[in-house]
């Protein structure tokens, strides 16, 4: 896993970001919505890369990581390094989760659940509009 520790908080206003997001991105990465299942750009992509923050480009899962959880999201089962993954408690609809945000910019990223595979057990699920796939070169 790389180490990308000493990336600078990104803060920008409400408006520069929906300058640069489109409106769904914005809902889902500012105002915490969420995409259709099986509907995201990424849920069913194996292209080798790297998954970056929509908003702030940092590094956040390497597509290694990355499997079929069946739930029609993006998941994977560690990020690319711990300290670009902000975890909260979300206790919206009545449900207890642990939300994911990018903790250089705050985007809302997904989800986090105990039920993914080995060796850590852990799903990230992520919603594809939070996301941007920098694919490996080609050589």
């Amino acid at each position: 896993m790389s180490q990308e520790t000493n990336i600078p908080k990104v803060q920008k206003t409400e408006a520069e970001w929906r300058q640069q997001l489109t409106g769904f991105e914005y809902d889902v990465t500012r105002c915490k919505g969420t995409e259709r299942a099986f509907s995201g750009e990424y849920w069913d992509t194996k292209t080798p890369g790297t998954y970056t923050c929509r908003c702030c480009g940092t590094s956040l899962f390497p597509s290694e990581t990355k499997y079929d959880s069946g739930s029609g999201w993006p998941s994977f089962w560690a990020p690319a390094t711990e300290a670009n993954i902000a975890e909260h408690t979300d206790t919206s609809y009545g449900m207890v989760r642990t939300e994911v945000t990018c903790s250089h910019c705050g985007a809302h990223l997904g989800h986090l659940f105990p039920d993914g595979p080995k060796p850590t057990g852990l799903r990230y699920c992520i919603n594809s509009a939070s996301l941007k796939l920098l694919p490996e070169p080609q050589e």
